[in-house]
């Protein structure tokens, strides 16, 4: 058999069509229709009742489709993710209730469920279980290594839905818990761990004070998520995104308020860019 680097062999995408019907987890018809709808180029889609799934998008951007699992149908999300999972290996489910997860999981021989960040990992073969708790580790098994911080404990959602996404990137995470601001000398104490990462992810809500102070600290660029935690003058995220947005420190861009999954995703492009691991 021609090995797989040989301009012999047979296009992946279409191995992994004839591998899923083969194993019943899609149909003739649909993996036909998927083939002759342009196959697996930037620019194909897969038109279905309610969605029309980008299967183009890993070619354009560098990683697939994510599907935003607030108000779908566990139907729906299931036939989304079985259009995108003969072209990105893993698909990514966020914003997703427990109730839906546990039924969409059923139809997928591997997943994987964070109740807290409220994200659901797809595939069809094993999902490797990410070090997503907060420890001293200073290395990366691919070179690209992100921290996402988080301020306080009521942030963590927020944090855990960032942390989720870089897994699902194939990017190592640092996570640091609980070092807001009121409590300086708990960001001085890790510093050393930020200095490590390529970019820094920082969630912080009340008045998003955070991203600023870390990003005094390190030469890498710092993604602030400003979250919806707060008492009433902080009027649900408004006061930290403001804040965060007029930061002094160069180096930290803002995504909206509580976009754990935009911050994770832009520290996972960043952190990414010139590592052929990624």
């Amino acid at each position: 058999m021609p090995s797989s680097n040989s301009s012999n062999a047979p296009p992946e995408h279409l191995l992994r069509l004839f591998q899923m019907v083969a194993a019943g987890q899609l149909t003739a018809d649909d993996a036909t229709l998927q083939a002759a709808a342009g196959g697996f180029g930037p620019h194909a889609m897969a038109p279905i009742e309610g969605a029309t799934v980008d299967v183009g998008r890993v070619q354009r951007c560098g990683f697939g489709e994510v599907i935003y699992g607030e108000g779908k149908s566990a139907a729906l999300i299931t036939e989304i993710a079985r259009r995108l999972l003969p072209q990105q290996r893993e698909v990514l489910v966020t914003r997703c209730e427990s109730q839906v997860a546990e039924q969409v999981a059923n139809d997928f021989a591997c997943h994987r469920y964070d109740d807290v960040a409220r994200t659901l990992r797809l595939s069809e073969s094993p999902l490797d279980a990410p070090s997503l708790e907060a420890s001293s580790e200073t290395s990366s098994a691919n070179g690209s290594r992100v921290a996402v911080v988080c301020a306080g404990s009521t942030d963590l959602p927020v944090a855990r839905e960032a942390a989720e996404t870089l897994a699902w990137m194939g990017i190592r995470v640092d996570r640091i818990d609980d070092i807001g601001v009121a409590g300086p000398q708990r960001l001085l104490a890790v510093v050393d761990r930020l200095r490590l990462a390529r970019a820094i992810v920082v969630v912080a809500g009340m008045e998003g004070a955070l991203p600023s102070a870390v990003a005094g600290h390190v030469a890498v660029p710092v993604v602030a998520v400003p979250t919806s935690v707060g008492y009433g003058a902080s009027l649900g995220g408004w006061t930290a995104l403001l804040g965060m947005l007029t930061s002094c420190a160069s180096n930290v861009s803002v995504v909206n308020i509580d976009a754990g999954f935009k911050g994770g995703y832009v520290a996972g492009l960043i952190a990414s860019q010139g590592d052929p691991a990624c």
